[in-house]
């Protein structure tokens, strides 16, 4: 039978912000985060709380993993003080009630910074995934967030490609207008890390030689354009044999 404190500890994390749902200011330091981090996860524990709380010990680590890193704790706090703090919590509850393609988009984005990303990537899907063009409803800088955090979710649950062709477009419109300036090599890695681990399995040869072929002019060094330039040609090899 669940303790009687089990289900808060479960629940807890429903649509807090990183810094909530650690129970940590905004001007926390490296030391005070993880300090909070320790401190919520022997509380989440299953020898603890059981294991009814593990969707609260994944929310919390992914809530650690974003503040601990100083890049990734920046991009977090510009996206969220611009899109949601101006709104308030009773934004999402609005975005909800409407059925029009402006509020679908903005409330995937709401979803993505509060760590309910099952629920955002199904809304996205629902209005067409790929297809889905979230640029015509959002600001720009809202956007590219968004698509940032949505492949990061798809690349976690094995939806390699669709993260693939999220980052491909971040990097053609960063490449343009800069927005993420010191976190773009961050996006590069993360991108040829998709292609040389993940992508291939995900993909058949014709698709991959498309993937390759998006991945060249995409401002990478020329040694990674030669590399995706000798696995076009492999590819195409393996193709004719």
């Amino acid at each position: 039978m669940p303790k009687p404190w089990e289900n808060k500890l479960a629940h807890e994390a429903i649509f807090k912000n990183h810094y909530e749902l650690l129970g940590v200011k905004h001007g926390a330091s490296a030391g005070e985060i993880k300090k909070a981090f320790r401190q919520k996860a022997k509380q989440l524990h299953p020898d603890i709380a059981g294991h009814t709380a593990a969707e609260a010990m994944r929310k919390l680590i992914s809530a650690y993993e974003v503040l601990s890193s100083p890049e990734r704790r920046f991009e977090y706090n510009r996206a969220y003080n611009r899109f949601v703090k101006k709104a308030g919590f009773n934004y999402r509850t609005w975005l909800n009630e409407q059925d029009d393609p402006s509020c679908q988009a903005k409330l995937v984005f709401f979803e993505l910074l509060h760590l309910e990303e099952e629920q955002a990537i199904a809304i996205w899907r629902k209005n067409g995934g790929l297809h889905f063009c979230m640029e015509k409803y959002m600001d720009r800088e809202d956007w590219l967030d968004c698509l940032f955090i949505l492949a990061e979710e798809l690349d976690k649950r094995a939806s390699s490609f669709e993260a693939f062709k999220l980052l491909t477009r971040i990097l053609a419109e960063e490449r343009q207008t800069p927005h993420f300036n010191l976190f773009t090599p961050e996006i590069e890695n993360f991108l040829k890390t998709i292609v040389w681990h993940r992508l291939k399995s995900q993909v058949d040869e014709e698709t991959w030689i498309d993937c390759m072929e998006a991945m060249i002019g995409l401002g990478f060094p020329a040694r990674d354009e030669m590399r995706f330039v000798r696995s076009i040609a492999d590819t195409m090899e393996k193709l004719r044999a």
